[in-house]
C-alpha cells in the first residue's frame, strides 16, 4: 500500500521554527527515522521509503501553506494515492502545546492549509494529525502567534513529541486510522 503524507509548513529561513511550521520538523524527522532523504521536485521536496510493507511518500510543499491544496492534488493523483491513504501533518492552537490528535476527517477549522486542500480536494474526508501548538495569543493575534517561534519551555518538549508523531504516522500506514487513534488518541 502507497501513502502520501504531507507536512505542512512554511519555506524559507524565516520559517523555520515556527509553530506554523511543526508538519515539517515532524516530516523531517521521519525521514531521518529510516535514514532516506528529500529530493526538490515539482511542488515540494519529497522523500519515498519504505516502512515494513507501506511504501511511503512524504512530503514538503514548497507552495506556501495557503497555497497547499497544489502540491497535495499533483502528489495524490502523480502517485496513484487514494485520498483514503493521504496523511496531513499540521499545526492546530486549539490544543494545548504537544498534544497529538489523528482525525479521518474534518473541517479546516480556519487553518489556511487545511482550507486549500479541502478545496482543491473538494472533500475533507482526508485524515491529519494535529499537533497542538497552544493558545497562548491576545485577540486578533492569532497570525503573529502561529508564526512566532516557540519558547524555552516549549522546546524542551518537542523532541519526544516529534518521536510520537512520528510513530503515529508509522501506525497510521501499518494499522490503519482506527488502530492509530484508538491507541494514541487517549493519551
Amino acid at each position: 500500500m502507497k501513502y502520501l503524507v504531507v507536512g505542512l509548513g512554511n519555506i524559507g529561513q524565516e520559517y523555520w521554527g515556527t509553530r506554523h511550521n511543526i508538519g515539517f520538523r515532524i516530516v523531517n524527522e521521519l525521514v531521518d527515522s529510516v535514514c532516506a532523504t528529500f529530493q526538490e521536485e515539482r511542488y515540494g521536496a519529497v522523500a519515498r521509503f519504505r516502512v515494513k510493507n507501506a511504501e511511503l511518500v512524504v512530503l514538503k510543499p514548497n507552495t506556501y501553506m495557503n497555497l497547499s491544496g497544489n502540491a497535495v492534488r499533483y502528489w495524490l493523483q502523480k502517485e496513484n494515492v487514494p485520498v483514503s491513504q493521504l496523511l496531513i501533518v499540521v499545526d492546530d492552537f486549539s490544543l494545548p502545546h504537544g498534544s497529538l490528535r489523528i482525525k479521518p476527517r474534518g473541517s479546516h477549522a480556519g487553518h489556511n492549509g487545511l482550507r486549500h486542500i479541502e478545496e482543491e480536494l473538494g472533500t475533507n474526508e482526508y485524515a491529519r494529525l494535529r499537533f497542538g501548538i497552544g493558545d497562548d495569543f491576545s485577540r486578533e493575534r492569532q497570525i503573529d502567534f502561529v508564526l512566532s517561534k516557540f519558547s524555552d519551555e516549549e522546546i524542551e518538549k518537542l523532541p519526544e513529541c516529534i518521536k510520537q508523531a512520528v510513530e503515529m504516522i508509522k501506525s497510521f500506514c501499518l494499522a490503519g486510522i482506527d488502530v492509530t487513534m484508538n491507541q494514541y488518541n487517549r493519551k
